[in-house]
């Protein structure tokens, strides 16, 4: 079998014009490896909160699980450079025989020789002018800046999971909203019906109130797919199937904020102490300056300590002659090398230059990023002071919307208002509670923004307790 998946593997596609087809076990074998890390277990009918799901995250995204990695791949790589300041020593066994004829009168005598010898050899880097220890300090700056990197992805997924939750909330509240909405046109329509059965209404009338119930039925079923698409894209995040059940606390149950109380100028300085981006651009920054060192250090000479010790035996036989061995005999050398490279053709020059141009460059990514990240903090702020006046505005609208609904069905039961003027009022009474639940949601959105582009979700995360 392992021979037919190879020779499948190294075949081309028959012809241009049809699929190639993999191996017969390669489904069986994609399936396996696609379901083997879904670990995430979700509890049924447990209506998570965010803090839950914000864990649940945590534990089992690939994203901060590969950036974690990562961030250890360059903890074995400061390792590597600390490992440069010590010597190298080596166990060595080497044997030989050999066996030739060698010319002893008017005769070629068969002779066999062997020898035997273990040593131990030393190599030892004396000094370099710092060549080493400024690697040491590129590899130190490389990995805080991978620390950093860390961070980041953990942040991104803190955002994205309080992202999606509240998603999931805004189409869950839209359907509720549509429910009422529908509820509201099937009592317009049968309120409708009757008024058209003792002829005080028309049957366009009864028209116009049953095509909206329609619509509203309609709406109702739309958002329903939008429910289980949000939560599946929560559940994905999560590292579940998307086709689990999950429940999560509802909209009603969140507490909604009502004042703005903001200091842009305390959310800016808190966002250049606390952004992962910003520390990593620094590290990355200190460690193209290392680097510069390095490549200044190569122009200096290298002082370099070689040394072997060990044993050396011989055994060697000629035909009708009486062997002969030579017994553990005690062998060492030590060697003190002073090199320095004189001319290279201009290799050390373009290393050094290339190592000025990537310090001047983290420099200046140094700078664009702290831009950035005032203009995204200033950016969120506004937003979320706009989302604050704009759930008020849709607190006051669903209010005057649901008066005006309720006289308008009032007006019309006692024959004072037209179809037409009932029917309006609903539809307007829909979109109210559509936008109230839209402005509560977005208000909460806007706030995680804010801090996400702050960094305060990655301190909050950071004082959460864990058993």
């Amino acid at each position: 079998m392992l021979i037919r998946s190879v020779a499948w593997a190294q075949s081309a596609p028959l012809s241009g014009d049809r699929p190639w087809q993999p191996p017969a076990n390669t489904a069986s074998a994609q399936i396996g490896k696609a379901t083997q890390d879904q670990q995430t277990v979700i509890v049924p009918n447990h209506p998570y909160t965010l803090p839950e799901l914000v864990d649940l995250a945590e534990q089992h995204n690939p994203t901060t699980r590969a950036a974690w990695q990562a961030a250890r791949a360059q903890a074995g790589a400061l390792q590597i450079a600390k490992s440069d300041l010590l010597p190298a020593l080596t166990a060595v066994a080497m044997t030989n025989t050999t066996r030739d004829g060698v010319l002893f009168g008017d005769n070629f005598v068969r002779q066999t020789t062997g020898i035997y010898q273990p040593m131990l050899e030393l190599n030892y880097l004396v000094l370099d002018f710092g060549g080493r220890r400024s690697q040491i300090e590129a590899a130190r700056q490389q990995l805080l800046a991978a620390d950093f990197d860390f961070n980041r992805a953990l942040l991104d997924v803190l955002f994205e999971t309080a992202r999606r939750y509240y998603t999931l909330l805004n189409e869950a509240g839209q359907l509720d909203a549509a429910k009422d909405n529908l509820n509201n046109a099937e009592t317009v329509r049968k309120a409708t019906e009757a008024r058209l059965a003792v002829g005080l209404a028309t049957l366009p009338d009864a028209l116009e109130a049953r095509a909206a119930a329609a619509q509203a039925n309609f709406t109702v079923q739309d958002t329903i797919g939008r429910v289980d698409i949000a939560r599946g894209d929560l559940l994905s995040l999560l590292g579940a199937s998307p086709a689990s059940s999950l429940n999560v606390q509802p909209l009603a149950d969140l507490s909604i904020p009502d004042k703005f109380e903001v200091n842009i100028d305390d959310a800016l300085q808190r966002s250049l102490v606390q952004r992962p981006e910003l520390g990593s651009q620094i590290a990355t920054s200190e460690a193209a300056r290392a680097e510069v060192r390095q490549a200044r250090s190569s122009f200096l000479p290298q002082l370099v300590l070689q040394g072997e010790g060990g044993e050396f035996r011989s055994y060697g036989a000629q035909d009708q002659l009486p062997a002969t061995y030579t017994g553990p005999k005690e062998e060492w050398n030590v060697t003190l090398n002073l090199r320095w490279e004189i001319f290279d053709g201009g290799r050390r020059e373009g290393k050094l230059e290339q190592a000025h141009a990537d310090e001047r460059r983290a420099q200046a990514q140094f700078k664009q990023t702290r831009d950035d990240v005032e203009n995204q903090v200033w950016a969120a702020y506004v937003s979320l002071r706009a989302a604050v006046y704009e759930r008020r505005a849709a607190d006051q609208l669903l209010q005057a919307s649901q008066t005006s609904y309720d006289a308008s069905l009032k007006s019309f039961q006692l024959g004072l208002r037209s179809t037409v003027d009932v029917v309006t009022a609903q539809r307007t009474l829909a979109q109210a509670l559509s936008t109230d639940v839209s402005a509560r949601t977005d208000l909460l959105t806007k706030l995680a923004y804010l801090a996400y582009r702050t960094g305060d979700l990655l301190q909050d995360a950071s004082r959460k307790q864990h058993p």
